[in-house]
């Protein structure tokens, strides 16, 4: 039950991002029960295009700033979309443990990723996943975002596609 309560919360920060042009992906940081940051995408929109606002890496950013004193690997991730191999990288390597997501980004998405066939240093991490929360109300703001003609990013790719099609 927690799971969908703190995922409504990473789908209004994605709501708020698509209501600002944005690319619909929100996310909540989640420790002992209690968000501590959010992150919502940025930068999506063609004059200002970069791969690196994605939503967990401004909210992982936040939680660092918070300084010492949080366990990260008690610290669960909720976000809209799945995380990509460079969100997902970063969130374990800074001591992420659990992520929970809504939507599969077929794209992108790397938390399939076999990290046991990777070297010592990630070989051994044990991160828990937990897909599909909230999936449907995830889809419909990709809808709306895909079928808007304003909105270039990703427009043609295999995530709009798939988005479409649900």
């Amino acid at each position: 039950m927690n799971d969908k309560r703190f995922m409504k919360k990473a789908l209004e920060a994605a709501h708020q991002a698509l209501g600002m042009g944005e690319f619909p992906v929100g996310c909540v940081m989640v420790y002992e029960d209690k968000i501590l940051v959010t992150g919502a995408r940025h930068n999506s929109a063609p004059e200002s295009q970069n791969e690196l606002d994605h939503a967990e890496m401004l909210a992982l950013r936040r939680l660092i700033d918070l300084g010492q004193g949080i366990d990260r690997a008690k610290v669960t991730l909720f976000s809209t979309l799945e995380p990509c191999l460079m969100c997902y990288a970063a969130l374990i390597v800074n001591g992420i443990r659990n992520i929970v997501y809504a939507y599969e980004d077929v794209l992108g998405g790397a938390t399939r990723l076999d990290l046991t066939r990777l070297k010592p240093f990630y070989k051994d991490m044990e991160v828990r996943i937990v897909s599909g929360v909230l999936r449907h109300e995830s889809v419909l703001l990709f809808k709306q975002f895909f079928s808007d003609p304003r909105h270039e990013y990703l427009r043609d790719s295999l995530l709009a596609q798939h988005a479409m099609s649900q």
